[in-house]
């Protein structure tokens, strides 16, 4: 602090002679806080927390980026690619805050953020179109060797269905002109849980293609079903329209911008 001992003791004094209450218990080795003073405490600290937390976001880390995705965007897209923009860009501490909320760029602090919707977003916000809104069914091929014709409509209709909290299922079967003819289906709280149901075989998911680009290649996962217009929502990355350019979250807007057109 830049104080002796001696001044600091002065302002103890002073502060319990304005609150007119003992704060510290004067020991033989040393000082301990009073029950008045410990309750004082704990509510001064969660004020001063806030003061450094707000300082902080005035005055960002040199070099870290915090980007707020979805859990499935992050696990199915962001960290599969993050060995790439390592390599590239080892000086930029890239920071993710993976949750189903919409986050704030100033109560959370975050740089960028990747939205599904659509445009206008908003005059504060700069909008880069990442993904096209792509909803394609899926499923593992296993589960499909034993039919002859595994995009034949009775056969995808006779699949258990995973969903999701989209709950696209039954917009995608009407506009293909089918109904639901499996025995059973499994519910599930994010689009990644049921990517890998149904890469373990539980039934077939409607996802965004490029969150299971890599899955097809690699010969997990096998698109069936006729093509589909439903989920009209794309997928923008989002920055803070400032005057003043940060290099950092430059970087990272341009290495996701780059990476992305690679699934075209």
């Amino acid at each position: 602090m830049g104080v002796t001992q001696g001044a600091v003791a002065q302002q103890v004094r002073q502060l319990e002679a304005h609150l007119g209450i003992t704060l510290f218990e004067r020991l033989p080795k040393g000082l301990a806080l009073t029950s008045a003073g410990r309750s004082y405490h704990e509510r001064v600290a969660v004020a001063f927390a806030d003061l450094r937390s707000a300082t902080a976001q005035l005055k960002p880390e040199t070099g870290k980026v915090l980007i707020s995705v979805t859990p499935t965007f992050a696990s199915k897209w962001l960290i599969p690619n993050l060995p790439d923009f390592s390599d590239k860009h080892p000086e930029i501490d890239l920071r993710i805050l993976a949750t189903e909320k919409v986050s704030s760029f100033h109560s959370d602090g975050i740089d960028l953020a990747i939205r599904q919707g659509s445009p206008p977003f908003g005059a504060a916000l700069n909008a880069t179109l990442l993904f096209k809104q792509d909803v394609i069914a899926v499923v593992a091929p296993r589960l499909v060797e034993s039919a002859q014709h595994p995009n034949n409509p009775e056969t995808l209709s006779q699949l258990p269905k995973i969903h999701d909290t989209h709950d696209l299922w039954p917009k995608v079967l009407m506009e293909w002109g089918m109904t639901d003819q499996s025995k059973r289906g499994l519910r599930l709280s994010q689009t990644a849980l049921a990517v890998d149901a149904a890469i373990s075989g539980q039934g077939v998911a409607l996802v965004s293609r490029f969150l299971v680009a890599s899955d097809i290649a690699a010969g997990n996962l096998l698109e069936i079903g006729p093509s589909n217009t439903v989920g009209a929502q794309d997928f923008y990355l989002m920055t803070l329209r400032k005057t003043v350019s940060n290099s950092a979250i430059d970087t990272v807007v341009s290495w996701m911008t780059s990476r992305a057109k690679k699934l075209d």
